[in-house]
């Protein structure tokens, strides 16, 4: 089977093949970055990932488009920043340190919404949906997660995003403390992709 992925992030598609059989091809899907993006403006994961490989899946027809939405839910903060969180700080206008990267922006400004939050009240879980559509029709969808803690301040320096604060209990370590190994175990990406191709092979 051969599948197109609707993402150029090194990071993800790491994750995905590493959730692939081997009678999988992945294929970053051709010439994306040329495409414009669409409007992310779907309240939900899944609503987003749906919205995007029914728009991504046009500009391959007649085969297959994955399109995933991911992000962190901290339940102290009512499940935020969720959908936006590739945007939290900028949607807040926050900018400090001005040099900073935007994971080191949203970061700064999770640690700072969680300042009063005590340690044993920072459950949260990474969370993605992946979609499969062919031609404008969706095909499957398959949902991926890992529970978490958040901490007071990053440790390590691999992985993206929020990595250095999600502390895994378990591994007494946080996700960019992880070597890639480990780190592919607890990917919610690997299985949400991994829930996507059982259900796509079943309706196939």
């Amino acid at each position: 089977m051969h599948l197109y992925i609707a993402t150029t992030n090194p990071g993800k598609l790491r994750d995905f093949a590493a959730a692939a059989s081997p009678q999988i091809t992945l294929t970053p899907l051709p010439n994306l970055k040329q495409i414009p993006a669409p409007a992310e403006d779907e309240p939900t994961f899944e609503g987003n990932a749906r919205l995007k490989a029914i728009y991504y899946s046009h500009h391959a027809p007649g085969e297959i488009v994955i399109a995933d939405d991911s992000g962190l839910e901290v339940d102290a903060l009512h499940g935020t920043p969720g959908v936006r969180s590739a945007r939290y700080a900028d949607d807040h206008h926050f900018t400090d340190p001005q040099n900073a990267t935007p994971d080191e922006r949203n970061n700064l400004f999770l640690i700072s919404n969680l300042t009063d939050i005590p340690l044993n009240q920072r459950s949260a879980r990474y969370h993605c949906v992946l979609a499969a559509a062919r031609d404008g029709h969706i095909l499957a969808i398959g949902h991926g997660a890992v529970e978490g803690e958040i901490l007071p301040a990053p440790r390590g320096t691999e992985g993206f995003g929020y990595d250095p604060l999600f502390y895994l209990p378990s591994q007494h370590k946080t996700m960019a403390e992880l070597n890639v190994a480990t780190k592919l175990i607890f990917s919610h990406r690997g299985r949400a992709f991994s829930a996507l191709l059982e259900e796509l092979s079943a309706n196939l």
